[in-house]
């Protein structure tokens, strides 16, 4: 499955990741690191998580249940890029304590590149296909093979204050523009709640603007490296449009250049909430702190970038990655199957707000219960739209170039695309260190 690289480019990965390997730590006690066998004479497989409510480790549980492994779940840090590293340094130290992995849409390909990700049959490769919507399969994906099992898949719509939009008189049955909302709320009195930190939660948004204009950020990513470098183009400069005017809008949250997925959500519950920008979570997250607010709530597409031209709403979600290096590979593939089954994607979403990667998966009875049917069908059709970020084995540097040269956001005017672009190349190149 590894993608041919020139000469030049793995030299450079396996120096890459020869040095995180020294970093690892070679020696791995049992019980908290390997594979082991259980008192119960099970073997115990080690699923390394990313942090939630409780789904992950209750999907464990199911599929422990009458088998001869037991799934025990080990939670890696909150933020996505540090979870790579854990994850990468140990993998390159071939690390047999990690069986299965939650594992980020953008380092997917990186991972697979880098040897990091056990072969998934091709019967199981095909059922998996069938089962899960396209975005979900796009991003799990790499060299026309699927290297991770998809379990959830998110997506963000636009999600807005009921009254301020009637206050304002902006139609929300109708599609909107980014322009169109900041200025009815710089009009209003109201925000526009996006992230736009110094983080990959603002490479989101840039991503989702730039596809949301016909563009890309890299294209050609089969050449690893030497990728097409399209964030320069026009879409670019019309995604940067849009930043410069909410930077630099009454609209703008006071906190913008460092607002994230939390910020977001309390300045769209503070008084001047107008619209956000936010994941599924969203619906359920002010139940019990704010009722009133919850009545409030109106949800549609994410905004246009260019007027006319179909939204592109974020992807994110989690594919279950099973490693390499697993001395219980068949029973961790096995386990795989199990934990991204459409009913356990459908229990997970109930626990964590976290869509399935599935249609099917949207019809556990719960999930039913807890949202209702025109939401359902606006998360699954913003999965549909959705434009992942670029699958390539280079995007954490491409994602740190474009943190480097977008942020702030009140930086950002005509200049950045193209700057950007320059500075990506160079650091593809090795010309330059971020």
């Amino acid at each position: 499955m590894d993608m041919p690289l020139p000469t030049r480019q793995r030299s450079a990965r396996r120096r890459r990741y020869r040095a995180l390997a020294l970093t690892a730590t070679l020696a791995a006690v049992c019980s908290l690191l390997a594979a082991c066998g259980s008192d119960s004479g099970k073997t115990t497989l080690v699923w390394y998580i990313n942090p939630d409510a409780g789904g992950q480790d209750k999907v464990a549980e199911n599929c422990s249940k009458d088998k001869p492994y037991t799934i025990d779940t080990q939670v890696l840090p909150q933020d996505a890029s540090q979870q790579r590293i854990q994850l990468a340094r140990r993998l390159a130290a071939k690390d047999s304590g990690i069986d299965l992995m939650s594992l980020d849409p953008p380092y997917t390909a990186e991972f697979a590149v880098a040897g990091f990700l056990a072969d998934i049959p091709s019967d199981v490769q095909d059922q998996l296909s069938e089962q899960s919507f396209k975005g979900a399969v796009d991003a799990a994906t790499w060299n026309d093979q699927l290297v991770v099992f998809p379990f959830w898949s998110n997506t963000q719509v636009l999600w807005y204050r009921k009254s301020f939009t009637e206050k304002a008189g902006i139609d929300m049955s109708q599609p909107v523009t980014w322009d169109q909302i900041i200025d009815a709320a710089a009009d209003n009195d109201g925000t526009v709640a996006v992230q736009a930190n110094k983080y990959e939660g603002y490479v989101v948004w840039i991503n989702a603007l730039i596809s949301g204009a016909g563009g890309d950020i890299v294209s050609e990513t089969e050449k690893g490296a030497d990728a097409s470098i399209d964030v320069g183009s026009q879409a670019g400069d019309d995604a940067a449009a849009v930043i410069q005017k909410l930077s630099h809008s009454p609209a703008a949250p006071a906190d913008l250049s460092v607002s994230n997925e939390g910020t977001a959500a309390a300045t769209f519950a503070s008084d001047s909430g107008a619209f956000m920008v936010n994941w599924t979570f969203i619906y359920h997250n002010y139940d019990a702190t704010d009722p009133d607010l919850v009545k409030d709530i109106g949800y549609t597409m994410y905004p246009e970038t260019v007027q006319g031209e179909d939204a592109r709403p974020p992807y994110g979600g989690i594919g279950i990655g099973v490693s390499e290096y697993s001395t219980h590979q068949s029973e961790a593939l096995e386990a795989a199957q199990c934990l991204v089954s459409p009913d356990n994607q459908g229990e997970n979403a109930v626990l964590t707000g976290n869509m399935p990667a599935s249609p099917a998966g949207y019809e556990y009875p719960e999930l039913k219960k807890l949202y209702p049917e025109d939401l359902r069908q606006l998360f699954q059709q913003s999965v549909d739209a959705a434009a992942p970020r670029s699958v390539t084995p280079y995007w954490s540097d491409i994602s740190s170039a474009l943190q480097s040269t977008w942020h702030p956001s009140a930086s950002v005017n005509q200049d950045t695309p193209s700057n950007s672009a320059d500075f990506i190349g160079q650091v593809l190149d090795g010309k330059t260190l971020l």
